[in-house]
């Protein structure tokens, strides 16, 4: 029998270029330089590796192929002794890079993605695959997709997405609603959770999200983040911490807050945890630079304040 994971993560690797401590932003014709710079894993892998290190059982089912980025992953991903028993390896290039410009208000971003396969590896694993929750790091919509949550909910499987999204997308469309209606546990950051409801307040659009979604989690970044379970809302404040670059800190938030919920603690405890591993993450140039444990998180609890 194939051993129980607590979470199968879907979707792709993506090497991040980062760039922080530019005098002004981007102008047309003219140079600008940066005095920090890092190469660094970004994308599913932020997530993923923020929930290995915090001790849970997770595999990843996700496509690479034989260039240099797929490989400079892969021999990142083996010396954390990832899971890698669902990577698929294609014989052709899959270079998927994100630049980004980090500045202290925002960050702007230019990506390449080469075309990934006809059939992702989330679809060839999943049958395979014995698992509490998976975890879907984008919102995806849409008929191939509805035939495949289907099927993760035919597996017994609970379903835990974030809104990730880099188009602005809307609950009066019907494929977008059904894809939140079929997940357990459904993340957003403040400007989607106001695009998807039209509500500009994050606690009324937390509550509507939550009419659809059992457990709705909203991040509002160092403003803290809401959780909305049925009737029950909750407030928790960030961290205090002076951030280097927030790339990535929205999927670590993630992990620590489904580590939590996984463990039964309270909405609350969920939002602090969530909240510590994502913060921690902002020391870092990368969502996956600075390494937060468990251990780590039970020294930030004893003095969180609320």
């Amino acid at each position: 029998m194939v051993e129980m994971l607590d979470v199968l993560i879907v979707g792709d690797y993506c090497l991040d270029l980062i760039f922080t401590g530019m005098k002004s932003e981007p102008i047309l014709g003219k140079e600008i330089v940066a005095t920090g710079f890092n190469m660094t894993l970004g994308g599913t892998c932020n997530s993923a590796l923020a929930m290995h290190r915090l001790g849970l059982k997770v595999a990843w089912a996700a496509d690479f192929g034989n260039d240099q980025f797929s490989q400079y992953v892969l021999e990142k991903l083996n010396k954390e002794k990832f899971d890698s028993r669902y990577f698929i390896h294609h014989e052709k290039e899959l270079k998927l890079l994100t630049v980004s410009l980090s500045y202290p208000h925002e960050r702007a971003f230019v990506a390449y993605y080469d075309k990934g396969p006809l059939l992702p590896a989330a679809f060839s694993v999943i049958n395979k695959t014995n698992a509490k929750w998976i975890y879907i790091p984008g919102l995806v919509h849409g008929p191939q997709m509805e035939a495949g949550l289907a099927l993760i909910k035919s597996r017994k499987m609970k379903i835990a997405m974030d809104g990730n999204y880099w188009d602005r997308l809307s609950l009066k469309n019907r494929s977008v609603r059904r894809a939140i209606e079929v997940c357990d546990l459904f993340f957003a950051n403040a400007d989607e959770a106001k695009s998807l409801t039209g509500e500009n307040d994050l606690e009324k659009a937390a509550f509507q999200l939550s009419k659809i979604c059992p457990v709705v989690a909203v991040k509002a970044g160092s403003q803290g983040a809401f959780a909305v379970a049925g009737e029950h809302v909750e407030y928790v404040p960030s961290i205090k911490i002076k951030a280097l670059d927030t790339t990535g800190a929205g999927d670590c938030f993630n992990a620590g807050f489904i580590k939590a919920y996984l463990g039964g603690l309270t909405l609350r405890e969920c939002l602090k945890w969530g909240n510590i591993v994502g913060g921690l993450s902002t020391l870092g140039l990368g969502g996956v630079e600075k390494i937060t444990t468990s251990s780590d998180v039970a020294q930030w609890l004893k003095k969180y304040k609320d």
